[in-house]
């Protein structure tokens, strides 16, 4: 009976770690970042279309994720589509005159704010704003670019 009993302690605690270990497995996957506080600074961009940029969208410098976005806002003067990011601190000598781009990942993947270090002296911090922003790509509007260039092509 004894036996029986130390088996079955053995099988919970086997189980009780593999539901762990999915849990943070599926945390890591959902780049749920509430548990790993790192310090960092806050900057914002404002762009005309950012497409289907979504919150917790990663912010890459050369392809490295630095950062995230953590909101997405309306500003209310200009009616252009406010991001919000949060940079790592160890990446806060950005200079000041760098500029933001929402960029694709492949032909129709997810979307990600792609930063481009400027040659300012003056460096990005908390509450910055980025004035050079590129806006997303929207694939609809290239094809209607095509169409039109096209058809005007075969008039002449």
């Amino acid at each position: 009976m004894k036996q029986k009993t130390t088996m079955e302690i053995w099988v919970g605690a086997l189980v009780l770690m593999t539901i762990a270990a999915l849990l943070m497995i599926a945390l890591q996957v959902s780049n749920f970042t509430a548990l790993k506080e790192k310090p960092s600074y806050q900057v914002t961009a404002l762009f005309s279309n950012i497409g289907g940029l979504k919150v917790r969208a990663p912010v890459k410098l050369s392809g490295v994720v630095i950062g995230r976005v953590t909101n997405i806002t309306i500003d209310q003067k200009t009616f252009k589509a406010r991001v919000w990011m949060q940079i790592d601190q160890q990446f806060n000598e950005l200079s000041s005159d760098s500029s933001a781009a929402i960029l694709t990942s492949g032909l129709l993947g997810d979307q990600y704010v792609g930063i481009a270090p400027g040659g300012d002296f003056e460096y990005l911090e908390n509450g910055s704003e980025i004035e050079y922003t590129q806006s997303a790509l929207v694939l609809e509007e290239l094809i209607g670019q095509f169409l039109v260039k096209f058809t005007e092509g075969g008039d002449k």
